[in-house]
């Protein structure tokens, strides 16, 4: 086959030269196609470079192409992030650094899985994939600039792979909404029957048991995790960790898929950290818990960040799995409480705590029968429960709270008119977030919504409200964005559905609640 390939490269790359006819019939075509894109000059300037150039015929063809740029300008600029490691002057340098290794890593992996020939996706899929590897350099950027560190490392990081991923995502972006898919026993249908079984069984058998006492497995959640990393294949591995206060550090990597994390419920099993940007770590370095492995999933367990609103962003949970899911978990924090970082996830059923920015990320995410819960900030901070950061308007990403409820903590009850709190301020450019049928309690302003810095993102964020219910509900008093809007059309609302938003376009009803079929 190899030998086959480059014949007929070489063939090509001889037409290529005795026809110069054939030669512009393939860069007109290429810059035809690159003209389509919202970066033409990068596209156009990179795939020229290439000595073997052919005709792309139709879109899958080109967006291939541009794939395999994007890979191949990926692995480059990895290979010269190695290279800076050396010239890191200080810890934050370092830091950040780290991170951006980490995260170039999982972008060659998500462009690798689209073009991947025995990779059975669908072009919503690809859509999230690559709005995951744009995430990734996104996040890179950003954890120089919040360390205050961008003047020398982040120039030197800098390269076009972000606007051909861009590209990438213009030209793939599904004409329609992703195949239908229904709710079944409360779950999305990704949820494989024997899974929704292992959720809602009182004690699913598991295959390693964690237990401070000694009475398990393993006294560490990390060592049961590195003994799965040795289990041979990736089918579902159960992992119970029995009540107790565990302080640890963990990272479930891409490697480690289908883990499940079993607690004896979120008063009674809680995994507990304390790092914090103040502290030295980046954002996304200072998840108390962070996974990337794919269909992760949790029950019963709090994930707790201790570090406290003094010392800023400090994550307690990061995930960047896909299709992963909570049920029944608490996450605990300040600022930047429950990363949502990317991919596809869905929570249900959990308890959300924090103060400024507490639900943030691009994912694309769900949040249902939740009860989110906003705490006592620092004097003079306004308390903000979402900031979204989709950076490009074809990403298939955002954050939908539906059917949850929005209070004051216990802390912030005494004190509740000393703090205003808002639905949402716009992290990114395209910033793009929904409350469905959630109720509303008094505590958040007549507002509804914050700015970030002035004017930006206003006229190109998305943030709406449908058919909300409590003293806060009433929408007379929001912002008058050009992104804002409320919502009154139910097919528009239900493209924010756990259906369209994870690979489907329906809601059945949640426990005890009356909802029309789709909503």
């Amino acid at each position: 086959m190899a030998a086959k390939l480059s014949l007929l490269l070489v063939f090509l790359s001889f037409c290529s030269l005795l026809s110069p006819s054939l030669s512009n019939v393939i860069t007109n075509s290429v810059n035809w196609w690159c003209d389509k894109t919202p970066n033409p000059e990068p596209c156009k300037y990179f795939i020229n470079q290439k000595p073997i150039r052919f005709l792309p015929i139709g879109k899958s063809q080109f967006r291939k192409m541009g794939v395999e740029l994007a890979m191949e300008r990926a692995l480059t600029a990895q290979t010269h992030n190695k290279w800076l490691g050396n010239k890191c002057t200080n810890e934050k340098e370092k830091a950040a650094w780290a991170d951006c290794l980490n995260l170039y890593e999982e972008t060659i992996f998500q462009l690798n899985q689209t073009i991947e020939p025995n990779t059975k996706c669908t072009d919503f899929d690809v859509q999230t994939w690559l709005s995951t590897a744009l995430t990734n350099l996104e996040t890179c950027r950003a954890g120089f600039i919040e360390l205050g560190v961008p003047e020398f490392m982040l120039p030197l990081m800098s390269n076009n792979v972000s606007k051909l991923i861009s590209n990438i995502l213009a030209i793939n972006k599904p004409s329609s909404s992703p195949p239908e898919t229904y709710y079944s026993e409360g779950f999305p249908t990704w949820v494989k029957p024997g899974e929704r079984r292992l959720l809602q069984a009182s004690s699913p058998r598991p295959n390693l048991v964690v237990a401070q006492d000694g009475s398990g497995n393993f006294r560490t959640i990390k060592a049961a995790l590195d003994a799965a990393a040795k289990r041979s294949g990736s089918g579902r591995f159960v992992i119970r960790v029995k009540r107790g206060v565990y302080k640890e550090n963990l990272e479930i990597g891409k490697k480690l898929k289908n883990i499940m994390l079993v607690g004896d419920g979120l008063r009674n099993t809680i995994i507990t950290g304390s790092r914090s940007v103040k502290g030295g770590s980046t954002t996304f370095a200072s998840a108390t818990v962070a996974v990337t492995g794919s269909g992760f999933i949790a029950r019963g367990i709090t994930f707790r960040n201790t570090a406290g609103p003094q010392n800023h962003q400090a994550v307690a949970l990061r995930s960047g799995s896909d299709f992963s899911v909570f049920y029944q978990c608490g996450f605990e924090g300040y600022q930047d409480t429950l990363y949502a970082h990317s991919q596809r996830q869905f929570y249900k059923e959990c308890y959300v705590y924090g103060t400024v920015d507490f639900i943030f990320g691009n994912a694309a995410v769900v949040l249902q029968n939740c009860m989110i819960y906003a705490r006592r900030p620092m004097d003079k901070q306004k308390i903000t429960i979402t900031a979204q950061g989709r950076t490009d308007s074809n990403q298939n990403t955002g954050i939908s709270i539906h059917n949850c409820r929005v209070m004051a903590a216990p802390d912030l009850q005494p004190v509740l008119n000393s703090f205003k709190t808002f639905l949402g301020r716009p992290w990114k450019q395209y910033s793009r977030t929904v409350f469905m049928k959630t109720y509303l309690d008094s505590l958040v302003d007549p507002a509804g919504w914050l700015e970030w810095d002035g004017n930006f993102a206003l006229d190109t964020l998305y943030y709406g409200e449908y058919k909300n219910i409590g003293p806060a509900a009433p929408v007379s008093g929001r912002v008058k964005w050009r992104g804002y809007r409320v919502i009154t059309s139910a097919a528009e609302a239900s493209k924010f559905a756990v259906g369209n938003f994870i690979a489907g376009n329906s809601w059945l009803p949640a426990t005890g609640v009356p909802f029309k079929s789709g909503l």
